[in-house]
């Protein structure tokens, strides 16, 4: 079962409550850091990275003795990633989303293939299971690229690295916040996406955006209340009228925070707050158990 642990917006305990069920999971387990703008999951995982690789998109190298400034590529290119000055041409690497179209289109073979960096793959083990974690360069603008060779490298070592279906487990996959192509990309795969909130006004309306983002997947989609205490039941109220399950409720907790400050496990650190994970982790299979089982009649 791959779950997509996800949220409308920041800082509302994403990563907080994914390492956390990582801490309960009893069946083998994958983890992924999806977040790769800004990856945090491994500061409380620790894992051993046994492996960092560069991931890289394909570009075009452009070869002046060939071309003749036909202008064919730069026409054909959507991000304006080649453009025709006068008898130069230009081409900007940032805005090239890979395409390879204009390798296959220039007649005089005047551009080959070339790459640049999107930024670094790591893979690891943690107590907890296998790890990867996507870094996407400073400065590079394009995410979904990188987080897509992170899932395709996940799903290598599952078939190829001596890492079997069985062994691979469950998998959870730490989300990028928003509703925007990153956060799309991320949980797309996903059998079920659990969606990470807070109880405040804030919250509520990027929740709402979240849900409404997420919907159209067909997905089984449950809610986490995180810091219940601090806002009113705004959540609550639209979860029950709109009828996304709420799977957890998560106390407001100074121990909690000073623990997630420490790059600590919330539920190791907090044994009180381990039953909710339990239950959270029993939902969130349930939820997918059902789904399949629907699918099926």
């Amino acid at each position: 079962m791959i779950f997509a642990v996800a949220s409308g917006k920041g800082g509302t305990g994403k990563t907080t409550v994914t390492a956390s069920l990582a801490a309960i999971w009893e069946e083998p387990l994958t983890l992924v850091d999806l977040d790769v703008e800004e990856p945090n999951l491994h500061l409380f995982l620790k894992p051993e990275v046994m492996r960092e690789t560069a991931a890289m998109l394909e570009v075009p190298v452009h070869d002046s003795d060939k071309c003749t400034l036909c202008g064919e590529c730069s026409r054909f290119c959507q991000y304006k990633a080649l453009a025709i000055m006068g008898k130069t041409m230009l081409f900007y690497p940032e805005m090239c989303h890979g395409c390879g179209g204009c390798l296959k289109i220039c007649p005089e073979g005047a551009l080959s293939p070339g790459g640049r960096e999107l930024g670094r793959i790591a893979e690891g083990q943690t107590e907890f299971g296998r790890f990867f974690m996507g870094r996407l360069r400073v400065g590079e603008a394009m995410s979904p690229p990188l987080m897509q060779q992170v899932k395709q490298r996940v799903m290598e070592q599952a078939s190829h690295g001596g890492m079997p279906n069985d062994v691979l487990g469950d998998v959870l996959i730490d989300a990028p916040p928003g509703v925007s192509c990153p956060a799309m990309h991320a949980v797309m795969d996903a059998d079920a996406i659990l969606l990470v909130t807070e109880p405040t006004p804030f919250g509520l309306y990027d929740f709402r955006l979240a849900v409404e983002a997420f919907y159209g997947l067909n997905k089984p989609m449950g809610a986490v209340i995180n810091r219940v205490g601090i806002g009113d039941q705004g959540v609550d109220d639209y979860c029950r009228a709109v009828g996304i399950p709420i799977w957890a409720h998560i106390p407001n907790s100074i121990l909690a925070a000073k623990a997630y400050s420490r790059g600590e496990i919330v539920a190791r650190e907090l044994p009180e707050l381990r039953g909710i994970f339990q239950e959270l982790k029993e939902r969130m299979r349930a939820a997918v158990t059902v789904s399949r089982e629907v699918e099926r009649a």
